[in-house]
């Protein structure tokens, strides 16, 4: 995963309504922020497999980055 398309995803996590992160379960909230990073950044196939699995062994920290947005 190239840095332009990390930077996308975490730029995707900060704007992204907080209810949003906290409410979608794990696979929905994987999907969605891929999606909403592909919409930005054109991602091919092994980018977005990629994608997918750095975002479920971040997903604890982006809850708690929306759960401490949310306080």
């Amino acid at each position: 995963m190239t840095p332009k398309i990390m930077r996308r995803l975490w730029s995707v996590v900060e704007t992204a309504h907080t209810k949003t992160l906290l409410q979608l379960d794990d696979a929905s909230l994987v999907q969605w922020l891929i999606k909403q990073t592909n919409t930005q950044e054109f991602l091919e196939q092994n980018e977005t497999d990629y994608l997918s699995d750095y975002i479920q062994s971040r997903l604890t920290l982006i809850r708690e980055l929306a759960y401490e947005r949310q306080c």
